[in-house]
């Protein structure tokens, strides 16, 4: 019997007929080719392996680079590998439990008698250096799960046996290089020595597995980039956003702080922050209001039943349940059963359709501890939630128009860069293929009409619709999670939604879930990281501060207060005792647009000196003037230093 074979299509389009067996290597090499220099793996039809892993099916051969996401993964996964080899290597009582990579780097859990410090990380770095110097081959070999447990238990490592034991396949991958042995489902580099740059960045500490009630792990994050140049452009940026951080200009700039007192993800706005919110929750309102949208107003508990109808509760969804006068209810983790009910409120036809209800309805979720961060994770937050009720006709121009509103609001904060993705079905949905089809040409034909550039990520809606999602890219490159826009199959059905039809029967409407900026918590942190806290003038919680030189001039300074506050402008005067290059230093460092100073000669002219953060420096300004521009520069949203 002659020997199996598979046939391989080329990048560029050339068949190769081999053994099954052969490595991508070997099916360029067959083919007069060389493996790109570039390529981190391969992939055979979308299946990704290592260039040396044996292929065991007719396919179409791809190499990815550290370009792509995938690539880029499988590097970093390496080099994670290569920092737990460094560190079993300094630390020979460690206990490796996990290291994945993540966005723009990687991480390892140890257990260990001793944390480590900072101090540590120079010698962990030299000694993966070492590793990658030796250029190690990495070999990918199955075994069964009880050769991996015998494995790992004779190795000492407690973390990977309990791994091993909770998976439910019966054959393990490993990966080995040198001395150092882990399991994964990889793909990963060929080689330690294909690692070109890489850096150690922090120490922190993590429960194993999440979970609040186990041992604290130590985990060192790292990064690494196929090239040192690449590598320095990361750091530099990683500095400029340690300078960003809405964690410390929050507090800093008296917008917020989470208290343990009260509670860990729970956020208290201070004036300044309740300011601010206040403005884009205006903003908000006034601009739904115009495109058509109801306001409703929904409680914040609603028994438990609903949220068995809606599905949270098998989905075991982290909600607060609790019990009054015996009766079950949930603190609600969404809005969309309130606004579901309005619209059962009565009987609804399809004159009345689309109906848009808007609401900035607080939820809380119970997010472990270990997740939150900041305003970006957090266990109470305020959604700018939209529900769309429409017929299946109407969902196309619903979606365009929402789409029209979450871009033009984006553009109104500042960020003029995205990137979209359309989500489609994943493996498990409800519904009928025919209705998905439906939502997702609705999302994709609206998209195409705006001429706005997306990408498709295959598998990735949610089970009860399609999506898309947009992300934002901030001032210093780094991109946020912002609108999105899902067409829901699942709630209308399972709430017995009807509306009256044309031909006097009953239909069950779509719903449409929108958000233009997400949550009010995280929008406000990534808007304090874009703008550096400096923001524009009709955000700044202060738009202008008064400086009275001494004391005799604070009068005057009042009267300029009263003057800008009776045409809606936030000023405030500064009546400390203190030099007036304090006062201008405090208000830069609470990052206030304008500093009006007043003293003898102002007053005697009767009018003010500006200066701003973006460097003006104006002495003898007419006071209605300035404001006037101030005015405008507020209602137009626009810089007067742009």
């Amino acid at each position: 019997m002659g020997e199996e074979m598979i046939k391989v299509s080329m990048p560029d389009g050339a068949v190769i007929e081999a053994p099954v067996g052969t490595t991508p290597v070997e099916i360029m090499k067959m083919a007069g080719e060389k493996v790109p220099k570039v390529a981190c793996i391969a992939e055979l039809d979308g299946e990704s392996g290592e260039l040396n892993r044996p292929l065991a099916s007719d396919g179409k051969l791809a190499f990815l680079g550290f370009d792509e996401p995938r690539g880029a993964e499988a590097f970093r996964h390496t080099t994670a590998h290569v920092m737990a080899q460094a560190v079993k290597r300094l630390y020979p009582q460690a206990k490796l439990a996990i290291g994945p990579a993540i966005e723009d780097g990687y991480y390892y859990d140890f257990a260990l008698p001793d944390a480590f410090t900072p101090d540590d990380l120079p010698a962990i770095e030299e000694e993966m250096g070492r590793i990658i110097k030796q250029n190690l081959l990495i070999a990918r070999r199955e075994v069964s799960k009880a050769e991996a447990l015998a494995l790992f238990k004779d190795r000492d490592e407690p973390y990977k046996v309990e791994l091993i034991e909770d998976i439910a396949d019966e054959v393990i991958t490993l990966y080995e290089q040198g001395e150092f042995v882990d399991f994964c489902r990889g793909p990963h580099l060929t080689s330690t020595g294909k690692i070109k740059s890489f850096k150690l960045l922090s120490i922190a500490g993590a429960y194993w597995r999440g979970d609040e009630t186990r041992e604290m792990l130590q985990r060192i994050y790292g990064t690494s980039f196929d090239s040192k140049a690449a590598l320095e452009e990361y750091l530099k940026m990683r500095e400029e956003a340690e300078k960003r951080d809405h964690r410390r200009l929050g507090p800093e700039l008296e917008l917020f702080s989470i208290r343990e007192e009260i509670g860990p993800g729970l956020v208290i706005y201070h004036p300044n922050g309740a300011i601010l919110r206040t403005t884009i929750e205006d903003y908000l309102k006034v601009e739904h209001a115009r495109r058509g949208y109801q306001l409703v107003i929904s409680p914040h508990i609603m028994r438990r039943e609903v949220w068995k109808t809606s599905g949270h509760l098998d989905m075991e969804y982290p909600m607060y349940l609790f019990e009054v006068d015996g009766a079950p209810y949930g603190i609600k983790p969404m809005n969309c059963p309130a606004h579901i009910y309005v619209y059962k409120s009565r009987t609804r036809g399809h004159h009345e359709l689309p109906i848009r209800y808007f609401e900035l309805g607080t939820v809380y979720r119970h997010e472990r501890t270990g997740v939150l961060h900041g305003l970006l994770r957090v266990r109470g937050f305020t959604q700018d939630d939209a529900h769309i009720f429409c017929t299946p006709e109407q969902v196309e121009r619903e979606i365009n128009d929402a789409l029209k509103f979450a871009f033009e609001a984006q553009r109104t904060f500042g960020f003029t860069t995205f990137k979209i993705a359309l989500s489609t079905r994943p493996d498990h949905f409800v519904g009928d293929d025919e209705g998905w089809d439906m939502a997702t040409d609705a999302l994709r034909n609206a998209l195409e009409e705006q001429g706005l550039d997306y990408f498709v990520d295959e598998g990735e809606g949610v089970f009860y619709g399609p999506k898309i999602d947009v992300k934002l890219q901030d001032a210093i490159g780094r991109l946020w999670q912002g609108p999105t826009i899902q067409v829901d199959l699942n709630l209308p059905r399972r709430f017995d939604m009807t509306y009256a039809g044309a031909d006097n029967r009953e239909h069950v409407p779509v719903m449409i879930h929108r958000t233009v900026l997400g949550s009010m918590e995280r929008y406000i942190g990534i808007l304090i990281e874009h703008y550096a806290g400096a923001f524009p003038t009709w955000l700044a919680p202060v738009q202008v501060e008064i400086l009275p030189i001494a004391d005799r001039h604070v009068d005057y300074a009042r009267e300029v207060q009263d003057r800008m506050a009776s045409r809606g402008v936030r000023a405030k005067v500064n009546e400390e005792r203190e030099t007036t290059g304090n006062k201008i230093r405090k208000a830069w460092r609470m990052k206030v647009p304008y500093m009006v100073i007043v003293g003898d000669n102002e007053i005697e002219a009767g009018n003010i000196s500006v200066r701003s953060l973006a460097g003006r420096d104006d002495r003898g300004v007419d006071v209605e003037r300035f404001t006037d521009e101030l005015v405008r520069e507020i209602v137009s949203r626009m810089s007067m230093e742009a």
